[in-house]
């Protein structure tokens, strides 16, 4: 233990930020750095607590949490990094775009401020590539087995990662232009600027992986192919089918997915030239996001930088309360309103709220008509419902609407197809306790096994799929 007082001692500091007026002017990250002695004391307010619910409950990826917090503690950073890597492959990912359920789980946060937790990781990992601490590991010993990622998001990076350092040879398809999957095209840069990402894929590339872009498994490269030149398979793709809005209107000029405004923007960051036809830009106009989690919320970000006239951000659920209820306690992750920096810059955020109809003129929107809703206390499975308040309704002007409003699974196309895999109800790959599919040699992970969700569970499921490939090729 670092500093057995340290709790008592030190108050929790978040992470600064650039300013509202000086970030909303470009795309860069928001956030900025705690100066180094005062992140040690940070990392001193961890209370080597018996059993660390941050690492055991909270923590998707099982990071060593209290382990490294000791070690930025008294100093040795390096012994830290080396703590961190074991289990994460992209710290500098998850340290910045992680919703930390880690620090909620803290035990610190029974009745006080948690530990800085997402903060301590992200620079403990920033140092580690100041000092040039994290080099290429490629693999001493050849394998002689051959492997196919499909997919390079946060599932498939760090199988890919860990196949190759195992001695195999790995090569990973990526249907889009550039490596990334969500990372590269669906998170904004202000939370997550891409040369972070580069950085890490270059260390990659040093070890071994071969990367393949605009390849689309299934279409452009065949089963039987697959089959012939590979001895396993990991299939990492994200869960990128929308849930869509069925209301009248919906097919008016004006209305577009999240995914794909986000990406848009993103290649633009990325000195790509959008044609004017083709651009989805908010400048001047009165925005409407429709969904309130984390995409919505960088719909608005997004929306805010292009400059937009007016941002309103809708939601079907309530309300959440601002702190924890009894049913819902500690380590649980707390279901309670949540500000990000993009709410900061400038949104209206309405609850209880169904869109009805979207009504536009000459084939253009113009507004949304809308309805208050009224929820019911939940039943028996926890499942609440709700009715439409009679005569309020109302309308809000909208020139661009986004929808967020999640993901239902992986687009399966001809992979799914070719290769026979089963699937459960909502439409996930089903796999056995080693996440090989229906298809032997061919296993899953990510998305694909468990549909939308964080980037943290899909950095453990891609990690938990490669030692299961390699467990599988060594016995066959």
């Amino acid at each position: 233990m670092g500093e057995p007082r340290g709790f008592l001692l030190y108050g929790r500091e978040d992470a600064p930020k650039r300013t509202v007026a000086e970030r909303t002017r470009d795309f860069g990250e928001v956030e900025l750095h705690i100066p180094e002695r005062r992140l040690e004391l940070q990392a001193a307010r961890c209370m080597d607590c018996g059993i660390p619910y941050c690492h055991t409950f909270g923590c998707p990826v099982r990071n060593l949490i209290p382990d490294w917090n000791e070690m930025v503690c008294r100093g040795h950073w390096r012994r830290a990094l080396d703590l961190l890597h074991a289990t994460n492959n992209l710290p500098e990912i998850t340290g910045r775009v992680c919703p930390a359920p880690c620090e909620p789980a803290c035990t610190l946060a029974i009745n006080q401020p948690a530990v800085s937790i997402r903060q301590i990781e992200l620079q403990i990992v920033e140092r580690g590539w100041e000092k040039g601490w994290i080099k290429p590991r490629p693999a001493a010993v050849k394998s002689g087995k051959k492997v196919a990622v499909v997919g390079s998001g946060p599932s498939g990076l760090p199988a890919a990662q860990q196949l190759v350092r195992a001695g195999h040879d790995v090569v990973l398809y990526e249907r889009a232009d550039r490596i990334g999957g969500i990372l590269r095209y669906g998170i904004p840069d202000f939370k997550l600027e891409k040369w972070v990402l580069d950085r890490r894929l270059g260390q990659m590339q040093a070890e071994g992986i071969v990367f393949e872009t605009g390849v689309d498994v299934g279409e452009d490269l065949s089963v039987r192919y697959i089959d012939k030149n590979f001895d396993a398979v990991v299939i990492a793709a994200g869960a990128r089918v929308p849930r869509d809005l069925d209301v009248p209107g919906r097919d008016l000029d004006g209305i577009h997915l999240a995914m794909q405004y986000l990406s848009q923007q993103n290649r633009v960051n990325a000195g790509e030239t959008i044609s004017t036809a083709e651009r989805i830009d908010a400048k001047g106009k009165n925005v409407v996001v429709i969904g309130g989690g984390d995409t919505g919320a960088d719909c608005v970000g997004t929306a805010r930088r292009q400059g937009a006239k007016q941002i309103v951000q809708i939601e079907l659920l309530p309300e959440p309360p601002a702190e924890r209820t009894p049913g819902n306690p500690w380590p649980e992750w707390p279901q309670t309103l949540r500000t990000s920096s993009s709410h900061e810059e400038g949104c209206e955020r309405r609850w209880s709220v169904l869109t009805k109809e979207c009504v536009g003129e000459d084939g253009r929107l113009k507004k949304l008509r809308c309805a208050k809703l009224e929820w019911g206390a939940p039943d028996e499975t926890g499942r609440a419902s709700f009715k439409e308040i009679p005569g309020s309704e109302f309308a809000l002007d909208a020139d661009l609407v986004l929808l967020a409003m999640g993901f239902l699974r992986v687009e399966h196309a001809s992979l799914k197809q070719d290769f026979e895999l089963a699937t459960d109800e909502r439409g996930n790959l089903k796999v056995d306790a080693n996440l090989m599919t229906s298809h032997p040699g061919v296993f899953a992970a990510g998305d694909a096994v468990l549909g939308a969700s964080l980037v943290v569970r899909a950095i453990y499921l891609g990690r938990q799929a490669a030692a299961a490939v390699d467990a599988y090729l060594r016995n066959t």
